[in-house]
């Protein structure tokens, strides 16, 4: 069967569809198209603020637009989402919420332009939206909020606004001293979202997914410093080195950024016993990691030079450059590992 044929079938089946049908193909079609420029939820939760509860959600656009659904936004300034004009979704004109002329003198110009719904793609659409989720950005509700409570102080409300200015009382009244975005983060997860990115990117930029050719980087100095300051015996030309020295060794790489030790770990290759085949140095990537493992080196054995015993050089060491994620910095210990005694 050739492609004129199905093509003629095809013009066959059209012409049989009624007005209605080819509208409705041609409306679903228009709605895929829209909604592949649509930005995405990454996060949602719920934004819960004394008594409210607000759906939200952050997007995946350049500025990770942290929103609030529209519904949930009309209900914490006590409108019905329902209600006649109550949806806001004209698009392109001022929302319901600061139409009346009593607010005008109240809304600045800047504020009126943040108006405008977000159109995005949540992350569990429901039918009978289309797939399409609708909000406002969540610094809106703080910013009407204010119009609102304004508006009241200056005796400017009408009596059926009396309500939203109530309810926007109590919302101003329940985020004091809170950032909304913050809130917002807070809500979805995307504050450990974030962190996790910002952990990436860092780790992108100090270690290799491949290992690089063997560059010493702990040299015979920073072990001399570990043995004179636990009072040990020094042997330059013996490299075997008792197990805590390959300890205090990857307690250097704490210091270095957040997450860059794990990922080294991860990348080397290990023995039967668990034990790494290669350095931890070879994955460093040398723009970055090998030349902040270098700055760090030099200022750790400027601490060790001014020390004359271990536990003095971990205090300074500590203070100087302290462990990422730790609020507590504590001496390993030495308890549980056999040392050289020393002369």
């Amino acid at each position: 069967m050739n492609s004129d044929h199905h093509s003629k079938g095809g013009l066959a089946r059209a012409k049989s569809l009624s007005p209605e049908e080819r509208s409705a193909i041609a409306r679903r079609a228009a709605l895929a198209r829209h909604k592949k420029d649509l930005p995405k939820a990454i996060a949602e939760g719920i934004l819960e603020i004394g008594d409210l509860k607000i759906p939200c959600a952050v997007l995946d656009d350049q500025n990770n637009t942290r929103i609030l659904t529209q519904n949930g936004f009309l209900k914490a300034i006590g409108r019905h989402p329902f209600a006649s004009g109550g949806t806001g979704a004209s698009i392109d004109g001022t929302p319901p919420f600061l139409r009346p002329k009593n607010l005008k003198p109240f809304v600045s110009s800047e504020l009126e332009r943040s108006t405008t719904p977000v159109q995005f793609l949540p992350k569990n659409p429901t039918a009978g939206a289309g797939g399409i989720g609708y909000g406002y950005r969540a610094q809106l509700l703080p910013d009407v909020c204010w119009v609102y409570q304004d508006a009241m102080m200056a005796g400017k409300l009408l009596p059926s606004q009396t309500h939203i200015g109530e309810a926007c009382r109590l919302f101003l009244k329940a985020i004091t001293n809170h950032a909304i975005e913050n809130l917002v983060d807070r809500a979805t997860g995307f504050d450990d979202l974030r962190k996790r990115r910002a952990i990436d990117a860092i780790i992108k930029q100090y270690v290799e997914k491949e290992r690089l050719p063997y560059v010493k980087m702990f040299d015979l100095d920073f072990y001399r410093h570990i043995y004179r300051l636990n009072g040990w015996p020094f042997d330059p030309e013996n490299t075997k080195r008792p197990g805590i020295v390959g300890h205090y060794t990857n307690d250097i790489y704490d210091r270095l950024a957040p997450g860059v030790k794990e990922a080294l770990h991860a990348r080397v290759k290990r023995n039967s016993k668990g034990r790494p085949t290669q350095k931890l140095t070879q994955y460093l990537t040398k723009d970055e990691g090998k030349l902040r493992l270098k700055e760090l080196l030099g200022g750790v054995k400027i601490l060790m030079s001014q020390s004359t015993e271990w536990k003095s050089f971990k205090i300074k060491l500590d203070e100087y450059y302290p462990k990422f994620g730790e609020t507590m910095q504590l001496p390993l210990s030495q308890n549980s590992y056999k040392l050289p005694k020393p002369n």
